[in-house]
């Protein structure tokens, strides 16, 4: 698990590490320093241009954040590296260590100076702001970071491009467009919510001595998962059975609509789950017994008969976790059998698709409630332990607003849906969210070729099977959410981008939970 923290954090543990553990400064700095100019070091060595083509532009700000450029910018110029200094912003307010490390380069002889001619350059060391910045980029700093972007550069940025918020990932009316980020320590908020992704290229973390006794300044309110994350998985028992594994109910499919209930079903089946019934319309029936034998089937005709309550509430408590949702469809039947678990069941659900277009419908029948009442009003009726499932489109018809105020802040709108009470949220998006009580995971798996119809399916069989096992939901949503990305990318590395259907997805579970 990696910790991801937002800038007020990062400047604590700074200073802690400083002031209280006794590092000084100009120590972590080095350090910080020797990791960009490694970074720049290892992509020159693998790059394919014709020697003595590479030249080397630091473009530093005044701050600390410019003071690593200016290091780094010396440690490449010691090690014979064409390397040349571009200073921007007021020369009248200066950090410390900035003072001290341009004079280090200057006493070497490192070129520097405030007007360049910017086609002489291959690679550039962006080291204009850091992660303190709050403000819209304006006047001369918009004019270099617009010269950045423009140019055909390799980009290292220093912590965070220059202009993107470390909190929001938002562009501060500009940013800095980087290949590379080499960023300290921690994830910063910033790097992984969209559009900040898009201008970070890709983020090293990089050990710059940070003590474990600053653990007690991190909330770990936000973090992601990486492989060893795996050694969390639902534990398998020499001594067991199908029991022993969970029962999955999957209620989906309307009338011949039968492929997202197979895919939620089938993904279910291949993480682990012990029995798997689909609830879904009679006319599926032939084809799911033909795609997927190992499946319960129990089917109901479609008008609405009293029979179906009765053996819906037989299904609810057979099951350990329900699904509720993929392919269901928008029918009088849909709402009722929505209705019935809602109200009757005691297990965890997984509400998705066509169930949360339901859910919101209802409560769009009072117009006047803002997204704290309507969350309230959701957080009353549904079961105890329930997960959303919500893409983008789907949250804004559910909350009342707008596809923009979603966007808008994503963090904010996860805390708002899940503040004091049970519902976690998973906000399908390029980096999905998955929120919690005071938990936000951020995932980082996964890749735009699942971008494609019945991957959305395939997650809620996988998160259910989790559940089934004994996993608390919530980590059940997290795991499910990185695992599902996982045999995404597993499935790209055979089929590519453009190829890549969810079954290829579920096939490649076996490789990732093996």
């Amino acid at each position: 698990m990696k910790i991801i923290v937002d800038s007020d954090e990062m400047k604590a543990i700074d200073k802690y590490t400083i002031e209280k553990i006794g590092i000084p400064g100009v120590v972590l700095m080095e350090r910080a320093a020797l990791a960009v100019a490694n970074a720049v070091k290892i992509y020159i060595e693998s790059d394919t241009s014709p020697p003595g083509k590479t030249r080397i532009l630091a473009v530093c700000g005044t701050g600390n954040n410019g003071a690593d450029a200016v290091a780094a910018a010396r440690i490449l110029y010691m090690q014979g590296f064409a390397v040349d200094i571009l200073l921007t912003g007021n020369q009248s307010k200066t950090s410390e260590l900035f003072r001290q490390q341009l004079s280090i380069a200057q006493n070497l002889g490192i070129s520097i100076d405030n007007n360049i001619d910017w086609n002489e350059y291959t690679i550039i060391i962006d080291g204009v702001f850091g992660i303190g910045l709050n403000k819209e980029v304006k006047d001369n700093y918009k004019e270099v970071i617009g010269c950045i972007n423009n140019g055909n550069y390799t980009v290292f940025a220093v912590d965070i491009p220059s202009g993107l918020s470390a909190d929001t990932g938002k562009p501060l009316s500009i940013a800095v467009k980087a290949d590379y980020t080499i960023t300290f320590g921690f994830y910063k908020t910033g790097h992984l919510l969209y559009p900040g992704p898009q201008y970070t290229g890709e983020v090293i973390i990089a050990d710059i001595g940070f003590s474990d006794q600053i653990d007690h300044l991190l909330s770990k309110k936000r973090f992601t998962y990486d492989i060893s994350d795996l050694n969390k998985l639902p534990k398998r028992m020499a001594y067991s059975n199908k029991g022993s594994y969970g029962k999955v109910l999957v209620i989906a499919g309307s009338v011949n609509v039968s492929g997202a209930c197979y895919f939620s079903a089938k993904a279910a089946y291949g993480s682990g789950t012990g029995l798997v019934k689909v609830m879904t319309a009679e006319e599926n029936r032939i084809i799911l017994q033909t795609q997927l034998p190992e499946a319960l089937l129990t089917t109901y005709e479609n008008r609405w008969e009293e029979a179906i309550t009765l053996k819906l509430l037989r299904e609810l408590e057979w099951a350990s976790v329900v699904v509720i949702g993929p392919g269901l469809g928008m029918s009088e039947i849909s709402q009722k059998l929505l209705d019935i678990v809602i109200k009757n069941a005691k297990v965890p659900v997984i509400i998705d698709a066509d169930a949360i277009t339901l859910l919101a419908g209802d409560l769009s029948k009072n117009k006047h409630m803002d997204v704290k009442e309507r969350i309230k009003n959701l957080s009353g009726i549904l079961p105890e332990k329930t997960i959303l499932t919500p893409h983008l489109k789907e949250l804004s018809v559910l909350l009342g607003c707008s596809l923009e105020e979603i966007k808008m802040d994503l963090l904010k709108v996860a805390d708002v849906c899940t503040e004091q009470n049970q519902i976690r949220l998973i906000i399908k998006d390029a980096h999905t969210i998955v929120a919690g009580g005071n938990e936000r995971y951020i995932n980082l798996s996964g890749n735009n070729g699942m971008a494609t119809g019945g991957t959305g399916d395939t997650l809620t069989g996988i998160i259910a099977a989790f559940i089934a096992q004994g996993l608390e939901y919530t980590k059940s949503a997290e795991l499910g959410v990185y695992v599902h990305g996982l045999a995404g990318d597993r499935a790209s590395e055979e089929k590519g981008y453009y190829s890549l259907i969810a079954s290829d997805v579920i096939d490649m579970l076996p490789k990732v939970l093996k």
